[in-house]
């Protein structure tokens, strides 16, 4: 039974705090949540809870109606749909992680809010475990120069957090996390590994098109065959889903220590100037 003073309904309008819910085992508080949701955690798709927009296009009236007492969101949101689910009465929780301490603040503070602390405790020990185990096989390796992207038009590299997964796997990080990026400077950057987790794509990113339109085929990435598309929520997600991201960068960096997992894409080959054929393998 929820503790009387802990939220006993929660309205997700974020799939991290579904995840970070789902992780601690109290999915039955969840009343209400996003249709992105069902991406991470598919077992919010039966029906038995009302399906929300997202935090930045979100539905107050909609918000109100499943009377939640607590609802969490995280940027970007808007301030006049947070000003209407207070005066309704419910508490609002907005998030804002950059990087994975921040994710591990978000755990410990959802954990807490619903009672569960120790429950998140042992998640974020799990989550540190995995990563600093992935950083102890790679720690001897060869450090590959890797382009991870969040969205393609226009080009901006993937988060903070991201940048940290990949020095775990073995690799630099190239660019700023976060910003915008021209196809020129990262051709300078000359990556040996491209990553393309485009938010709302899925393993949807066309590959073969980006390289070419982009200019890329002569990158080291692109000579070598090291071009993959991994699936956003494995990446974009800041929760406990990050460790199936994480299983897939070890894969695009260093396949000699570690399988071929799901959620990732590769490149076999890439168009010679005067062919049409790509070749590609899931």
């Amino acid at each position: 039974m929820p503790c009387s003073h802990t939220a006993r309904r929660i309205a997700c309008l974020q799939p991290s705090a579904t995840v970070i819910l789902d992780s601690i085992g109290e999915m039955g508080r969840v009343v209400a949540c996003t249709r992105y949701c069902a991406d991470v955690v598919p077992g919010v798709a039966d029906g038995s809870r009302i399906i929300l927009a997202d935090s930045w296009t979100a539905d107050t009236a909609q918000i109100v109606a499943a009377q939640p007492d607590l609802v969490i969101a995280a940027v970007p949101y808007q301030e006049k749909a947070v000003s209407e689910i207070l005066k309704a009465g419910a508490r609002f929780l907005g998030l804002a992680p950059k990087t994975l301490a921040d994710i591990y603040t978000d755990v410990a503070t959802i954990a807490g809010t619903v009672g569960a602390l120790d429950r998140g405790e042992e998640v974020i020990a799990a989550m540190q475990r995995e990563i600093s185990e992935v950083r102890r096989r790679t720690a001897a390796t060869p450090r590959l120069r890797v382009w991870c992207e969040e969205w393609g038009k226009p080009i901006i590299a993937s988060q903070t957090w991201v940048a940290e997964l990949v020095e775990a796997a073995g690799g630099d990080f190239m660019g700023t996390p976060g910003r915008q990026a021209s196809a020129e400077e990262v051709q300078r950057l000359d990556p040996e590994v491209i990553i393309a987790a485009w938010c709302g794509a899925g393993e949807r990113v066309p590959l073969e098109k980006i390289i070419e339109e982009r200019g890329w085929k002569r990158t080291a990435a692109a000579l070598s065959r090291r071009i993959f598309c991994i699936r956003d929520e494995f990446l974009n997600t800041p929760a406990p889903t990050l460790l199936q991201g994480l299983q897939a960068l070890n894969f695009a960096i260093h396949p000699e220590l570690f399988p071929c997992t799901k959620g990732i894409r590769q490149i076999t080959a890439v168009r010679a100037s005067s062919g049409r054929e790509f070749d590609a393998v899931s």
